[in-house]
């Protein structure tokens, strides 16, 4: 027996087939989201929904069999599209990384102030829509991608919506299980992972934001801290508490639970832009820039460790202050080097995490570690446990995303009890 976990990314697909009593991938096939739509706007970030429905509905062709026995979805967050009343969609995809709600509304404040929320979360983006008189005609729904895929896969019109995405469009209180603003557009929610139908006779659960899949997926023990080092990076515990630092957002994991999130913008972003950096200064000479350097780097730190140099690496601001910028300082002549600058940019990527989980007062006793930014990098594995004080322990799977949505099909559907019986799969 098996069940499928599909991860609808920016720029990827993923979909595997997971063994439902050994947690072994069976099958996996990934990808490329090219669906991005070119846009007149500067601020516009968007995606052709239908397109990417045609490949994840190739990615379960591929996947499913006689022993398939639910699927599962895990979705990039914030972003919306609009369905009419037939479930098709009348918008392209407003991607997450779309900033209209950046642009200035009244009185010197962006729409994403007026809202009190963020740019990029799907309840600004459609309050700039509607002031702007952009919401389609025929428009019944706004959802996620996930809870889109979900509906036209079961062949439903109206989309279940989980709290994980529900809460990634901003404005929307745990507690009471509602929005903070009235719009007619808004889909039913749920905090379950529960069949929202089936595709030919196999059930298919609602899809999660994939922050949440991700640490449904790499953390086995509630004990555990998740960071991840991707574009951006992330540092993600389970929590009870509903009054968390404002660096922390409060992400609902379902089942009356929680996790704690702290973002920063610029990641493993930070440590390519350095990597750049270096490798257009060693191309002054010919003007020839290497493609990569990255290999060349581990060797360059393989045995360096500590540096004076001390780096900001916000160089695209935070979430709520798109404003501050980076910096390099306490520069002096002997630590001006490529070495110290990587080295105090990882350091700067590992900081910005750790000084968040500081303000948590938590007692992790291991930090999982998620993403091509700290899995490649020798270095920076080195750097964060230090920092932490804690072992780093790496999935088996670096699917993590698709595989929590697997594990939550086998609790959706029965298989396990419960999403803590079936992360116990999980493997290290």
């Amino acid at each position: 027996m098996n069940c499928i976990g599909i991860d609808i990314g920016t720029t990827g697909i993923c979909g595997i087939s997971v063994d439902c009593s050994e947690g072994r991938i069976l099958k996996k096939i990934s990808l490329d989201n090219d669906t991005f739509i070119k846009s007149e706007h500067d601020f516009e970030r968007i995606q052709n929904a239908e397109a990417i429905f045609e490949k994840v509905s190739l990615a379960i062709e591929n996947l499913a069999d006689k022993d398939t026995a639910g699927i599962g979805f895990s979705n990039q967050m914030h972003g919306i599209l609009y369905t009419d009343k037939n479930g098709s969609a009348v918008s392209p995809l407003y991607t997450w990384q779309d900033s209209r709600g950046s642009l200035e509304y009244k009185n010197g404040k962006s729409y994403a102030e007026h809202l009190g929320s963020f740019p990029g979360y799907g309840l600004v983006t459609d309050f700039y829509n509607r002031e702007n008189s952009l919401i389609p005609d025929g428009a019944e729904y706004l959802l996620t991608i996930g809870d889109y895929a979900v509906m036209k896969l079961c062949g439903k019109t109206s989309p279940l919506m989980h709290t994980s995405n529900a809460a990634s469009l901003g404005l929307f209180d745990y507690q009471s299980m509602s929005f903070k603003i009235q719009n007619d557009l808004l889909p039913e929610v749920t905090d379950n992972y529960v069949p929202a139908g089936e595709y030919r006779g196999i059930p298919v659960i609602v899809s999660l934001g994939d922050n949440q899949a991700s640490f449904l997926g790499s953390v086995r023990d509630n004990d555990s801290a998740l960071i991840n080092f991707g574009t951006g990076s992330q540092i993600s515990v389970m929590t009870d508490s509903s009054l968390l630092p404002d660096c922390f957002e409060a992400r609902p994991l379902g089942n009356k639970r929680q996790i704690a999130a702290g973002c920063a913008l610029c990641g493993g972003r930070a440590f390519r832009m350095t990597e750049r950096f270096i490798a257009q200064c060693a191309g002054i000479k010919d003007g020839t820039v290497p493609e990569s350097l990255y290999k060349q780097i581990d060797e360059l730190l393989q045995n360096k460790s500590e540096t004076t140099m001390l780096a900001d690496t916000r160089f695209c601001g935070t979430r709520k202050n798109p404003q501050i910028k980076g910096a390099f300082y306490n520069i002096d002549e002997n630590n001006f080097t490529p070495q110290d600058m990587l080295l105090s940019v990882l350091d700067g990527m590992s900081r910005e995490l750790y000084d968040m989980y500081a303000m948590l007062e938590t007692g992790c006793k291991n930090l999982v570690c998620s993403g091509n930014g700290i899995r490649k990098n020798p270095a920076l594995q080195r750097i964060v446990s230090s920092m932490f004080d804690m072992p780093l322990l790496f999935p088996k799977y670096k699917e993590e995303a698709a595989y929590g949505a697997a594990l939550c099909a086998m609790a959706g559907t029965g298989i396990y009890d419960d999403i803590d019986s079936a992360r116990q799969l999980i493997k290290y």
